[in-house]
């Protein structure tokens, strides 16, 4: 930068002026930008507005060409599969842990039963823990041969 006093020639308020500079009074104009602005602007709407409007007629024309539902199936709700069914399956109405349970339960109070199986024959039910006694003291009882086979 030079430390030099340049002598324009001019005096007052006026800017200095060269043949080859030019100044402008604003370096924007503001009506193109705020032009250019508004026409984004009205772009965007329209682009919008055709969008309903493909919208609309594609979805019509989907629903159009939708292949109707059976006249048997119409009123019918969602069924579920039937058996057999896993545990921890949605919507079963098995609950798996109790059918154990009940199934332990029938098991051990047939198991405990004393009954009569044929009583013309004398064959009677007992409790499976007094027949293991019975068998620890006198053992299986001996059966005799089947018809058909022969003993050596």
């Amino acid at each position: 930068m030079s430390t030099e006093h340049h002598n324009t020639g001019q005096t007052g308020d006026q800017p200095p002026t060269n043949a080859d500079v030019a100044f402008e009074s604003s370096d924007i104009d503001t009506r193109t930008i705020l032009a250019y602005m508004f026409y984004l602007a009205l772009s965007v709407i329209a682009a919008f507005v055709a969008s309903i409007f493909i919208f609309r007629f594609t979805s019509k024309m989907a629903a159009d060409s939708d292949t109707p539902m059976a006249p048997v199936h119409r009123g019918v709700g969602p069924t579920v599969p039937s058996g057999p069914h896993l545990q921890g399956v949605p919507y079963s109405p098995d609950d798996p842990q109790l059918d154990l349970r009940n199934k332990r339960e029938a098991d051990e109070a047939e198991n405990q039963k004393l009954d009569w199986k044929d009583k013309q024959a004398g064959i009677a039910q007992i409790p499976v823990d007094e027949a293991m006694k019975i068998i620890v003291t006198k053992g299986f009882p001996s059966l005799p041969a089947p018809a058909g086979e022969k003993k050596k």
